[in-house]
């Protein structure tokens, strides 16, 4: 196949999704990501969803306590604008952005921009969660990390809610969810069906 001048002398970028359960180590990896490509000296810049503000308005904190600044922003076509010279793109907590993310993160891997993307991949009912499945199926890479099972100590894949509710979106830590691996999940699914 022949490709146009500016394909074949154009650098390539590509999409890396970071993915797992809640208290597995996403923000963490993300973080770590961006530090290394800072210390490479490449430009970078973090995005997060303006609704996550749990611990910072203005930062991407992990659970850990580790952080970097980022820019929140409402929607996902906010990204581009707020690029400025970065080649290397981090976005957190994906799962909370909307169904345009992966069309964006797409668009700025055409434009030869590293994008890394780290989020939930399913939700408190063990569903596929937001925009996730569609950044997974587009990545060149991908890295599902593994929290610890509360309760038997396996590698836990599911994010466990601990507070009723049935809202999807329910911004929490250790009082309102629990990692656990997919027997517990199942069984404390159970045990609430009664």
């Amino acid at each position: 196949m022949f490709l146009e001048p500016s394909f074949r002398s154009q650098r390539s970028g590509w999409i890396e999704v970071i993915c797992g359960s809640m208290f597995s180590g996403k923000t963490e990896e993300l973080i770590r990501r961006i530090r290394r490509a800072r210390i490479a000296q490449q430009p970078t810049v973090l995005f997060k969803p303006a609704i996550d503000n749990r611990y910072s308005e203005k930062e991407v904190v992990s659970h850990d306590a580790n952080s970097l600044l980022s820019v929140p922003v409402s929607h996902s076509r906010e990204i581009p604008d707020l690029l400025g010279e970065a080649r290397v793109v981090g976005i957190d907590e994906a799962q909370f952005m909307d169904e345009q993310l992966p069309s964006v993160c797409e668009d700025l891997a055409l434009q030869g921009v590293r994008v890394v993307v780290a989020g939930l991949d399913m939700d408190f009912k063990g569903r596929p969660f937001g925009p996730m499945p569609a950044l997974l199926a587009m990545a060149e890479y991908i890295t599902k990390v593994h929290a610890i099972c509360r309760h038997c100590g396996n590698l836990a894949t599911h994010s466990y809610r601990l507070s009723a509710g049935e809202q999807t979106v329910l911004l929490g830590e250790k009082q309102e969810y629990e990692a656990r691996c997919r027997v517990c999940y199942h069984r404390g699914q159970m045990l609430d069906l009664r």
